[in-house]
């Protein structure tokens, strides 16, 4: 015999049932949309990234860089009238000394960009709009005479000159920025004197073949009427020939005067722009900019 439940209890599993299997909404029931995606975030105005811009931050406001070019000027100061004594003593490599070194005036020589003058507000423009290097703006910015003397270089160059020795400025500005250059070295207080002050890019050197933009022809026009105390740079090529722009002619080019390190020549950091960069990628400007950045980037070392 079947028992018979409750009304009451029949009455709540009913309603159980109910709870638990809704029904369907008919077709004509409105649905609600799914709700809109977040709109993506908008890119930020400006030029992208840039490699070189820790360097030129790095160039314009770490003390520690200031720090290295008042230590290299204030430590050549202190050899430099011990090495005009010594007869004997010439910084010139022996490719670029072709006429005998003794009886001769003493000078030093110094390259100009990043290693007397400051440049960095021209990479600093050129980090801003997105650029790269070119010869008018390059222009355009030595005219404006506005580059500051690095520190050390005016103090150590005035030392030079008032004991006698000649202050000559081997530099790869074109010759046709002469002018303005030696204005903006007289106005940071560096001196200037004499035809030979200033060697920029298109001197003329009789019996010497220019190689590129190698300073040999003009280190060797130097050498007929200076004994070369010290030489001062930022790249190997303000010292020395360097004929294969890669990591092993550089360091071919270098390796013979290592012990001139620090003594007859003092080597100055650029980590903004030079040689050293193109010798990277095979010294193909032609190369899009991301693939030259590629090829920068294989370069580095990761242990």
């Amino acid at each position: 015999m079947t028992s018979r439940l409750p009304a009451a209890v029949a009455a709540l599993i009913l309603l159980a049932g109910c709870s638990a299997n809704p029904a369907k909404a008919p077709s004509s029931a409105p649905v609600a949309a799914p709700a809109a995606a977040a709109p993506a975030p908008a890119a930020p105005a400006g030029p992208g990234a840039d490699d070189n811009l820790n360097a030129v931050a790095w160039s314009q406001t770490a003390i520690e860089h200031d720090l290295i070019y008042l230590q290299t000027y204030r430590d050549a100061e202190a050899r430099l009238l011990a090495a005009m004594a010594d007869p004997s003593w010439d910084a010139l490599a022996k490719d670029d000394r072709v006429a005998p070194a003794k009886g001769l005036k003493p000078a030093v020589v110094l390259d100009i960009d990043e290693t007397v003058l400051d440049n960095t507000p021209y990479q600093a423009r050129l980090v801003k709009s997105g650029g790269e290097y070119n010869e008018a703006d390059w222009a355009a910015w030595c005219n404006e005479q506005r580059a500051r003397a690095l520190p050390g270089v005016v103090e150590f160059t005035q030392f030079a000159a008032k004991h006698g020795i000649a202050v000559i400025y081997i530099s790869n500005r074109a010759k046709d920025l002469d002018q303005a250059t030696l204005a903006n070295l007289r106005k940071e207080g560096l001196p200037v004197s004499g035809p030979e002050a200033f060697l920029g890019l298109g001197t003329f050197v009789e019996d010497c073949e220019q190689i590129g933009t190698e300073k040999g022809c003009r280190r060797q026009l130097i050498s007929h009427k200076y004994r070369v105390l010290m030489q001062f740079g930022d790249q190997i090529g303000d010292f020395v020939t360097v004929l294969a722009n890669n990591a092993e002619g550089r360091e071919k080019a270098v390796t013979p005067y290592m012990a001139w390190v620090g003594t007859r020549w003092f080597v100055l950091p650029n980590p903004t722009y030079g040689a050293w960069e193109p010798a990277l990628f095979n010294n193909d400007w032609s190369a899009p900019r991301d693939e030259r950045r590629r090829q920068k980037i294989q370069s580095l070392r990761f242990d």
